[in-house]
């Protein structure tokens, strides 16, 4: 699949400078998001503002890059041409440990997706742009309960 991946020429994402740090991180292979310095709470897409108090104080730190599926779907038609030589494929909404829900491609057969798997974020380089998919992860348990400790804080 990951050669699929490489031939094609799908539009990416245009950074922003609020969200050049997030897609940075993911080029490095890491993963990025931005928490409220007044509030505590994570965000996620990059802003310019917190959408939780509204300070405008979100600074970027490291995540864990990990989360559980939410809901899932498998993609036979693409809404965009480019994207037919690798369909079928899972979209996924993951719901990241650190809180915030994520839409995001899943790297696992059609038919292991599952609501309530555990992943964890992949880079993928989908012609010239390098993408943060997720893909299953081990401890599915613990996925959950780093989730719960980390709104609990």
């Amino acid at each position: 699949m990951s050669d699929v991946f490489n031939l094609l020429d799908v539009p990416g994402p245009i950074a922003t400078a609020i969200s050049e740090p997030f897609w940075a991180a993911v080029r490095r292979g890491e993963f990025s998001l931005q928490r409220c310095e007044d509030c505590g709470r994570w965000v996620f897409y990059p802003r310019a503002h917190c959408p939780h108090c509204w300070s405008g104080r979100l600074a970027w730190h490291d995540a864990s890059g990990r989360g559980v599926v939410k809901s899932f779907s498998v993609i036979h038609r693409p809404g965009h041409f480019a994207w037919t030589a690798a369909a079928p494929y899972v979209i996924a909404l993951v719901e990241l440990d650190e809180g915030p829900t994520m839409l995001s491609q899943l790297l696992a057969d059609t038919r292991d997706a599952a609501v309530g798997l555990a992943v964890a974020m992949r880079p993928v380089r989908i012609g010239r742009f390098t993408l943060p998919f997720f893909a299953p992860a081990a401890g599915h348990d613990d996925a959950r309960d780093a989730r719960d400790q980390t709104r609990s804080t």
